[in-house]
């Protein structure tokens, strides 16, 4: 068995400054950020500490995106800090609104296991009340390509963001997303409506409760 690397001084205290950026400003440090904090003259070292950071497994570049650095699970470990799971907007609940930016990390307990593919989505509106999810609701929402029938799913059209259940089924309409609220309409599936996660849990003091596997709802 291969012994585990363990990280230096130096790659410790880049860590803390990612973890640091994330929590205050919402993203992570540039190069020029961390040169100044840690007092390093090269771009190139630091290209060097982070590719050492990424080998060890405490850190994972994002893909498609040049300056999204995340921290692993064991790169929370390593510098013993809670993890941090990204905010990323306000999905109101009725109509669709373009409300993402990734602007706000939050902090959870010790004891939540995250993957890299999951993020918070706070609800505004009451479109979705009969599956137990209300208004500054913070939902934990997964990316994923596959989706079945009655998920509840944040899906995108054009610009804008939406939370509401997906329903596929034989008859016309055969797909679209549904709200739980009677008062409002379905949205039917056009060329440019994509699904981007499922929602799994609800945000609750730093901790995530499940959706119900078999309701797929979350109890009133």
């Amino acid at each position: 068995m291969a012994k585990e690397r363990k990280i230096t001084k130096r790659q410790r205290e880049i860590l803390l400054a990612i973890y640091n950026s994330l929590q205050n400003a919402g993203y992570p440090p540039t190069f020029e950020d961390l040169k100044y904090k840690l007092g390093i003259s090269s771009n190139q070292a630091i290209i060097d500490h982070l590719k050492a950071l990424e080998n060890k497994e405490v850190i994972k570049k994002e893909v498609g995106s040049a300056r999204t650095i995340l921290i692993t699970e064991k790169g929370y470990n390593t510098i013993n800090k809670p993890p941090l799971m990204p905010m990323l907007g306000t999905s109101y609940a009725g109509a669709m609104t373009a409300t993402y930016q990734q602007n706000l990390w939050t902090k959870l307990s010790d004891e939540v296991k995250i993957k890299q593919d999951m993020f918070l989505v706070e609800i505004c509106g009451d479109s979705m009340i009969d599956a137990g999810i209300n208004t500054g609701d913070i939902l934990v929402a997964q990316r994923t390509h596959e989706f079945i029938n009655k998920d509840i799913v944040v899906a995108q059209l054009n610009d804008d963001t939406t939370v509401k259940r997906f329903i596929i089924q034989n008859h016309a309409p055969k797909k679209f997303l549904k709200p739980e609220n009677k008062k409002y309409d379905i949205i039917l599936f056009k060329p440019d409506t994509k699904m981007q996660a499922r929602i799994i849990g609800k945000y609750i003091d730093k901790n995530i409760l499940p959706i119900n596997p078999k309701t797929k709802s979350f109890d009133k």
